[in-house]
């Protein structure tokens, strides 16, 4: 008898844990996942679709302009996950750098917002607006075809 409750006991303990790590994980997400883009924008930030091909050619031009012109990879990372790790705590206005290889983040944000935050920044972050003082609107979208790249398999 007092093995089966020990059992039990354990199995409800180990329960318990995931559920409270999944409870933590789920908790975090929202903040992630939620639209940079001013609500009585968003809809109209949505619509915008990226009028370039998702080409190798347009790939590998946004890539050099993440590395170079645009200077993405100082705070996005080379390999696009944000530096979390990096970045000394309190050095950043607001949160960490998106992490642009997040599937969840990919398949949340539009194309159109993502445009929308290069040329507007991003409130309550370190994201200021890339376009037109860094970025054309056509290297922008260049850029964002490489930012979509990171989520592709």
């Amino acid at each position: 008898m007092t093995s089966r409750v020990s059992i039990a006991s354990m199995a409800s303990l180990v329960g318990g844990y995931f559920l409270l790590l999944g409870g933590l994980t789920w908790a975090a997400d929202p903040a992630v996942l939620r639209p940079r883009v001013p609500r009585d924008q968003i809809e109209a930030a949505r619509t915008v679709t990226n009028p370039l091909p998702a080409s190798e050619e347009m790939i590998a031009k946004g890539k050099a302009l993440y590395e170079g012109k645009a200077f993405c990879k100082v705070c996005h990372g080379p390999d696009g996950k944000g530096l979390g790790g990096d970045i000394a705590p309190g050095t950043l206005k607001g949160p960490l750098p998106r992490n642009f290889t997040d599937k969840k983040w990919q398949a949340a944000r539009t194309d159109g917002e993502l445009f929308w935050i290069l040329k507007n920044g991003s409130k309550g972050t370190a994201m200021a607006p890339f376009i037109p003082l860094v970025l054309t609107e056509e290297e922008a979208w260049q850029v964002l075809r490489y930012v979509r790249s990171f989520g592709q398999p």
